[in-house]
């Protein structure tokens, strides 16, 4: 690699690359992000290597593997250009097909392409599928489009040229300007507007500075950071060095967690090769600007996505919370002024100084602009990573995107937000997604993790599942959030075992007004959050649970029962032959019962009782009937 020292230079590198490259060649991108190696990726990498090799195509057909396209119900995902052709769930077994069919003959394969589940339509582009259709994809959009191990794949869509904009076209008082002017707020959780934060970094005393990548991504269900630093490690590398010019930082860091090895590896892999280009290091394209980056893997510490944790886990200390007396911006690492941004903030910068504030301006609500990734996961059909226009209202997300809820079930609530948010119920449905509308009710934006619920969903065992998480994730530094969360875990646990009590509900409105009032931190104080919204929308269930012990979603293992109606039961035998305890009593034509004292109601009979009989049923809160007489218990009796 040679060294790039002029914007005229990089731009001349550029169009050599593209001169290189015939559009009109055939170009096989799969899917390389986590998600699609964990259903086979490689091995479908692989076999297209090797089919390429054996038809003799390899001087006429382009692969590359490619970061996460965000469609990762279907994986693992092949997109086949100059046409686009779209293609969900390849194996290795499907790659001569593809080959012989669609590159050599330039035929679809149908059986591979998406079918719309409603219509029974096939969608051939990727921009067809409905899921991809009604998004706005900004800044994810070129994961599918990259080698994300070749830096000469992201300077062919223009890459590094907001770069070289800001460093010869601008000062670093304009660049701040129009990021200031975007109103780019961060999108790691609070929101803080990123413009206002780099101008008190830029304007405190002290020379040395710092910028800062948060890819500490914790929050269960969420991998919007992983899939951009796996398949664009490039866009956030371009986003940070331009944030150190606006602020005069000569270094920066990625602190990112250990557990997404792929992440690491392909974010130090664009550092080495950004390097070498010139992009990084002394006197930057010729702008006399030095910059130099260094990854920091993080030991997988939740409280560690917290600014004051995080730059003390970077100073080489227990990742633990201190009092922000004074902001990280003007006093963070080693007490000098760092401007901390998540993953997907830096990732958007490049955007906003190659097209403008006003383009950035144009997309979302009047308090929220731009864009925002989402995992989209749970009771949802199609899950995945789905990037929207702020203002878009949950149900365009979860129905028009996420295609709904399966198995025909209804939807209850979706959890924004992470561990820390609220849960939204469907008669908010309308809402529209943004910082502040989220907050008003009752939730927040977080990160973006997104957690779709469905009739099933007993609300009060998500309040405690996501206590119990914050309560292992908590470092124990202050009582409000050490105490506080153990003793709601507790409470709310009793609660769910059909122990609950009259005044539990006023005991988990003291301790969590306690902990959001006098924690240290945010993860002490944003912590009630899931308690505090669940409590606000489905109260009842909180009342059910405690008064009539009593589970209105069916879901509470301890509040449950298993009964085989009798009137339905046809004595197939499955239940009482998959049951784990033995449980189940009756032989061929006899009707079964499910003995109570042996029962551990782990629902094996319910999911394996054929639909046509649904003679399993679950109750709550009631008797469970009384079985029929052993005399009187035989199959001939009935009527088929």
């Amino acid at each position: 690699m040679s060294q790039i020292n002029s914007p005229a230079e990089l731009d001349a590198f550029r169009k050599g690359i593209l001169a290189k490259r015939d559009p009109e060649t055939p170009c096989i991108s799969i899917c390389a992000g986590a998600g699609c190696i964990a259903s086979g990726a490689d091995e479908v990498i692989a076999a297209f290597e090797a089919e390429i090799g054996a038809q003799g195509l390899a001087a006429n057909v382009v692969t590359k593997g490619t970061g996460c396209p965000g469609f990762c119900e279907r994986g693992p995902i092949v997109v086949i250009y100059p046409e686009e052709i779209c293609y969900l769930g390849v194996t290795a077994e499907d790659v001569p097909e593809i080959i012989t069919e669609t590159i050599k003959e330039k035929r679809v394969v149908d059986r591979l392409l998406f079918e719309d589940p409603a219509t029974g339509e096939k969608a051939v582009h990727e921009s067809d599928i409905p899921f991809y259709r009604n998004q706005e994809r900004n800044v994810i959009c070129n994961n599918i489009k990259i080698d994300s191990k070749s830096i000469d794949d992201y300077l062919a869509l223009d890459g590094y040229s907001a770069l070289a904009k800001a460093l010869t076209g601008m000062t670093d008082e304009e660049v701040l300007e129009e990021v200031k002017k975007s109103n780019l707020r961060g999108r790691g959780g609070a929101g803080f507007p990123a413009g206002i934060k780099w101008e008190g970094s830029r304007n405190a005393a002290e020379k040395t500075k710092y910028v800062i990548v948060n890819a500490d991504e914790g929050d269960p269900g969420a991998f919007m950071d992983r899939a951009l630093l796996e398949g664009n490690p490039h866009s956030i590398l371009e986003g940070l060095i331009i944030g150190g010019y606006a602020i005069g930082a000569h270094e920066g860091y990625i602190y990112v967690r250990q557990e997404y090895p792929l992440a690491v590896e392909n974010i130090t892999l664009a550092i080495e090769q950004a390097g070498a280009y010139g992009l990084i290091g002394k006197n930057i394209l010729g702008s006399g600007f030095d910059f130099k980056v260094i990854v920091h893997q993080g030991a997988g510490a939740f409280v560690c996505g917290e600014s004051t944790a995080l730059m003390t886990a970077l100073e080489g200390r227990v990742g633990e919370p201190r009092p922000k007396y004074v902001r990280s911006n003007i006093k963070g690492l080693w007490n000098r002024p760092s401007v901390l941004n998540n993953v997907e903030t830096w990732a958007n910068v490049p955007l906003i100084i190659n097209k403008g504030a006003d383009w950035f301006t144009q997309i979302g609500t009047e308090g929220s602009k731009g864009t925002k990734i989402f995992s989209l996961v749970g009771k949802i059909n199609n899950t995945g990573l789905v990037e929207v226009p702020m203002g878009i209202s949950l149900k365009d997300i979860i129905f028009k995107i996420g295609g709904g809820i399966p198995n025909g079930k209804a939807f209850k609530a979706v959890q924004t937000g992470g561990p820390s948010g609220g849960c939204i119920p469907a008669d908010q449905l309308d809402l529209e997604v943004g910082f502040d509308e989220l907050t008003r009710a009752g939730s927040m934006m977080g990160s973006g993790g997104m957690i779709v619920m469905d009739e099933d969903t007993c609300m009060v065992d998500v309040a405690r599942y996501f206590i119990n998480f914050l309560t292992d994730e908590s470092c124990g530094k202050c009582v409000p959030c050490r105490e506080g969360l153990r003793q709601m875990h507790k409470i709310l646990t009793d609660i769910t075992e059909g122990n609950g009590k009259e005044g539990d509900i006023e005991r988990l409105e003291q301790l969590a007004e306690a902990a959001r009032e006098a924690s240290l931190c945010a993860l002490g104080k944003s912590a009630p959050n899931p308690f505090f919204s669940t409590l606000r929308y489905f109260r009842d269930e909180y009342e059910a649970h405690i008064r009539e012990k009593r589970c209105p979603a069916l879901s509470c293992k301890e509040l449950i029962a298993y009964y085989i109606d009798p009137d339905k039961c046809r004595a197939c035998m499955i239940c009482a032959r998959k049951c784990p305890v033995n449980a189940i009593e009756g032989g061929k034509k006899t009707i079964h019962v499910v003995d109570q004292e042996k029962c551990t109601r782990c629902g094996t009979c319910f999911e394996v009782c054929p639909a046509r009989f649904n003679a399993v049923t679950k109750i709550s809160g009631q008797p469970v009937p009384a079985p029929i007489p052993v005399k009187e218990r035989t199959i001939s009796r009935k009527s088929k």
